[in-house]
């Protein structure tokens, strides 16, 4: 390789990485605000104490050691890819100047990686498990008569439908209590996204493709934490039926009956409700009416839930 070669080379990765920077930097990424971001720093995470709820009580003689109910939800980390070619020729003819978009898109595209493993999380959630071993929004999630998961059993929804073949919304809504440390959903890193490249050109495939490979790594995954923090609602997005699914998570309790005091802080949609939810969060008034709902939650649209 000559030494002007070697020097384009050498400026061509200086800019690649600047521009994938600046595409992650400046990309719409909204997870953060459904998801706990949680670090990893082995293969997968147990989240064994998720559902515990144990409260003070007075301090009588020797302490009351609760053993909590075993649970057993576990999020394994998985890695992720996305690799370019850029020819040798385009570094030798000085035709850099088209890898800035690709390297700000590949940017862009690391950076939406925690969302496009999020909010499937909501789609997905009235089949998929969390730690009791029911679907995330479901109809019966159990609850212990006391704080060590034994006794009595009753149960507790957080997924609401139109009974008697009632009129359904043209698409799922969701509330969500995003006041608390550990949220809804799950988001867990191992490795945030980062680019590395192949250059030598004494490696096989830049000798044999006379192309150079720029790709981007990243582990994690996202998985579920307390279901008594979310909703999911299918009934048609009216102020009564917001309300209804307010209120009644409010009422959500965790073992031994203890109060979890959730207040819901967003109402989560997708792009086609948003107008709808606009109208009963924002208006100031309700069919004439003052709205008493106005400013309740936060509105959050994503296109992930299109």
């Amino acid at each position: 390789m000559t030494l002007k070669l070697d020097a384009k080379l050498q400026e061509l990765k200086t800019a690649i990485y600047a521009h994938f920077q600046s595409g992650m930097a400046v990309a719409p990424s909204t997870f953060a605000e459904i998801a706990t971001l949680i670090p990893s720093t082995t293969a997968s995470n147990t989240y064994a104490w998720l559902g515990m709820f144990p409260s003070l009580q007075k301090w009588v003689g020797s302490r009351v050691i609760k053993d909590m109910k075993a649970q057993s939800y576990q999020i394994f980390n998985e890695t992720f890819e996305s690799t370019v070619g850029i020819g040798r020729t385009d570094i030798e003819d000085d035709n850099l100047g088209i890898l800035k978009p690709l390297a700000q898109q590949e940017g862009t595209a690391a950076a939406i990686w925690y969302d496009q493993l999020t909010y499937p999380l909501l789609t997905n959630g009235t089949t998929s498990l969390c730690y009791d071993g029911q679907s995330f929004f479901d109809t019966d999630h159990p609850i212990y008569e006391k704080v060590d998961g034994t006794g009595a059993v009753s149960t507790f929804s957080n997924f609401y439908t139109p009974s008697g073949g009632g009129a359904e919304s043209p698409a799922p809504w969701y509330l969500l209590d995003n006041s608390r440390p550990i949220r809804g959903l799950i988001f867990q890193e191992r490795f945030k996204p980062n680019m590395t490249s192949l250059t030598d050109e004494e490696n096989e495939v830049v000798f044999m493709e006379d192309q150079y490979l720029f790709g981007i790594r990243a582990r994690g995954n996202a998985g579920y934490g307390l279901w008594q923090l979310a909703a999911c609602s299918t009934l048609p997005l009216t102020p009564a039926n917001f309300r209804l699914v307010y209120d009644a998570m409010r009422k959500v309790k965790g073992d031994g009956g203890i109060p979890l005091a959730v207040r819901p802080t967003h109402i989560v949609v997708p792009t086609d409700l948003e107008g709808v939810a606009e109208e009963i969060i924002l208006s100031d008034k309700i069919s004439g009416s003052t709205n008493t709902l106005k400013n309740k939650v936060k509105i959050h649209t994503s296109a992930w839930l299109d």
